[in-house]
C-alpha cells in the first residue's frame, strides 16, 4: 500500500491534534485531542485491512519520508516500509491500541442554532492577527441583518485591540456569543461549513475534501441573552 499525498497530509494536520493516534479497519481514520474538545474525522482513498496503533505520529511521518515512494506491507504487530526497489526496508513496530487515545464515536451533534462559512483566506487573516495581537479567543457574535462579526480578542479585557470581520451567517436569533479558543482550531486548510450549537458544540466541514472537526466552545459562550 502506498499514501497518497492527502492522506499524508491530513495525517500530519492529525498529529496537531493528538501525537498519537489509532486507526481503525476501513477507510475512514478519526482522531481526537488528550482534552476531549477536539474530534476530526477523514474519509481517505487508502482501506486499512486491520486496526494499528502508532505512538508518535509525527515520527511515523518522518520515517515515510526515509524512502522514497514508501510502500507499506502491514503485519500484526508491524508495518515494513520499503522503496520502490525493496533494497531499502524499515520495520516500524505498532503501539498498544489500549495505551493509545482511540477516538471512538462521531460526536452526535446537535441542530446547529448558527451556520455560515469561514473561507480559507478568512481563517488565515484570523489566525495572523491572534499571533500579531498576543489574543487567544475568537468570538462570533450576531449582529443585525443577517451578518455574524468574528473577533480576534481576548475577552475579559475591555481595553484589548481587536480584529474582526462580518460575515454572512443564518440564525433564528442575532443574540448570541459564541467563543473558541483559537488554539483549538486546528483544521486543514481550506474552505469550511460552519454549524454551531448553543450546546457548546459546533461542527466544520471541509467543502473540498468533507474532512469534518467537532470542536467545544468555551463556557462562556451565549445564545439568546
Amino acid at each position: 500500500m502506498r499514501l497518497t499525498k492527502s492522506t499524508i497530509q491530513i495525517l500530519s494536520n492529525f498529529a496537531s491534534i493528538n501525537s498519537n493516534i489509532v486507526i481503525d479497519q476501513g477507510n475512514t481514520i478519526r482522531t481526537i485531542s488528550e482534552a476531549k474538545n477536539i474530534l476530526a474525522k477523514a474519509t481517505v482513498e487508502e482501506t486499512f485491512d486491520s486496526e494499528f496503533g502508532v505512538y508518535d505520529l509525527n515520527e511515523f511521518l518522518g520515517v515515510l519520508k526515509l524512502v522514497d515512494n514508501p510502500n507499506l506491507n502491514f503485519q500484526d504487530d508491524f508495518v515494513i516500509i520499503s522503496d520502490e526497489s525493496g533494497l531499502t526496508n524499515i520495520k516500524y513496530f505498532f503501539s498498544d491500541t489500549e495505551m493509545l487515545t482511540k477516538a471512538g464515536k462521531d460526536v452526535r451533534m446537535p441542530e446547529g442554532d448558527v451556520k455560515l462559512d469561514l473561507s480559507e483566506d478568512i481563517l488565515q487573516k484570523l489566525r495572523s492577527a491572534a499571533g500579531a495581537l498576543g489574543h487567544s479567543e475568537m468570538l462570533i457574535q450576531g449582529i443585525d441583518n443577517g451578518l455574524a462579526k468574528v473577533t480576534v480578542t481576548t475577552s475579559d479585557n475591555s481595553t484589548a485591540n481587536t480584529f474582526s470581520i462580518e460575515i454572512p451567517a443564518t440564525s433564528d436569533v442575532h443574540t448570541y456569543k459564541f467563543v473558541y479558543n483559537i488554539n483549538n482550531l486546528k483544521m486543514l486548510s481550506g474552505d469550511y461549513e460552519v454549524e454551531i450549537s448553543s450546546k457548546l458544540i459546533s461542527k466544520l466541514t471541509n467543502k473540498l475534501n468533507g474532512l469534518q472537526y467537532w470542536i467545544a466552545l468555551e463556557k462562556s459562550s451565549t445564545y439568546g441573552e
